[in-house]
């Protein structure tokens, strides 16, 4: 087979800022190509002070990489790693619509309680997507061992078209991608982290199940049991906290979503879902064994008209407003012991 290199330039145009985060910027532009090609795309930038610490950025590039080849729809795709003005950056799948927290925060302005089975599916996506990650091999089929760490409201987004996206694998654990202090460092949001994060403690799949067990108990409850104050009491709750009888928080919650709830959030890492794969199967049996169930249709419809289409978009950061060229192919430290 006749191998060629194709050399073309690939030209980013920032439209807008999306979102900014502790580390990282991630904008909307527009990726222009050869004959007026014209694609809307993410870029997600590291903040300049982080880009100067040499583990951030291998952690960066580290990330583009390890997801580079996850390519599911549950999942943020990932286009291009690239270089410009001395930043490293990601273009990615745009997603018009919102992540689970503007989506909550909308919910509660509006006055609106979430369907049940409609928090069920958002929920049994969010699994379906990991379980592709947490399966995923090499190119010599050695398993990767992806565990995401940061499962979280921030961290799934919907389309208006109602596809449930994962989205952010920066601090995920995985083979030859990311350097990893696990152990020393607590990685993940305090209040949707497992108690083996909260614990220093090495974690595996099952980590991620808790966490999805979080977000299932905060869309149905519409707030999040092991919150605190600080990151701190949030971190103490998630180790110590008793799991509640969620029926009697929720007259909707019936034994079986309640039973559920409890396997995702076993303290004990072996008392839980063993697989991402088993609990999608008993999240998707529970709003379908009875016959039609929500779709991606559905939820688009609904969280279209919880937004009257779309939330009103973030303006332009005219300081912000670049275009990229480049040519192709080119936490919580732990306490001492006692």
């Amino acid at each position: 087979m006749a191998l060629f290199t194709i050399q073309n330039e690939f030209r980013y145009e920032i439209v807008r800022k999306i979102f900014e985060g502790g580390m990282g910027i991630v904008y909307e532009a527009e990726q222009h190509g050869a004959r007026d090609f014209v694609k809307r795309v993410a870029i997600k930038i590291i903040r300049p002070n982080y880009g100067s610490q040499k583990m951030f950025m291998d952690n960066f590039i580290g990330e583009a990489k390890l997801v580079a080849d996850l390519i599911h729809t549950n999942i943020v795709q990932t286009y291009h790693l690239g270089e410009a003005n001395g930043l490293c950056f990601i273009a990615m799948e745009l997603i018009r619509g919102v992540n689970l927290e503007q989506f909550t925060e909308q919910l509660t302005h509006r006055k609106r309680v979430l369907p049940l089975e409609l928090a069920v599916f958002i929920t049994s996506r969010v699994a379906r997507g990991l379980a592709y990650a947490h399966a995923k091999t090499d190119k010599f089929g050695h398993p990767l061992g992806i565990v995401h760490r940061d499962v979280s409201f921030k961290n799934i987004m919907i389309a208006f078209e109602g596809d449930v996206k994962l989205t952010d694998f920066g601090i995920a654990k995985a083979c030859g991608f990311l350097t990893d202090q696990e152990g020393e460092v607590v990685a993940g949001k305090p209040d949707y982290m497992s108690p083996e994060q909260a614990d220093f403690q090495i974690t595996d799949k099952r980590s991620d199940l808790f966490s999805v067990g979080v977000v299932l108990a905060h869309l149905l409850l519409g707030r999040n049991i092991f919150k605190g104050a600080t990151a701190e009491e949030s971190r103490q709750r998630i180790l110590h906290q008793p799991i509640p009888d969620f029926r009697a928080l929720d007259p909707r919650i019936d034994d079986q979503l309640n039973d559920l709830l409890h396997h995702c959030l076993a303290h004990d890492a072996s008392r839980r879902y063993g697989s991402a794969d088993q609990l999608m199967q008993d999240l998707e049996y529970y709003i379908y064994h009875g016959g039609y169930g929500p779709t991606n249709e559905t939820l688009g419809k609904y969280i279209r008209e919880l937004f009257s289409q779309e939330p009103v978009p973030v303006a332009p950061d005219q300081s912000q407003t670049k275009t990229l060229i480049l040519d192709a192919p080119a936490g919580t430290k732990k306490p001492p012991a006692l």
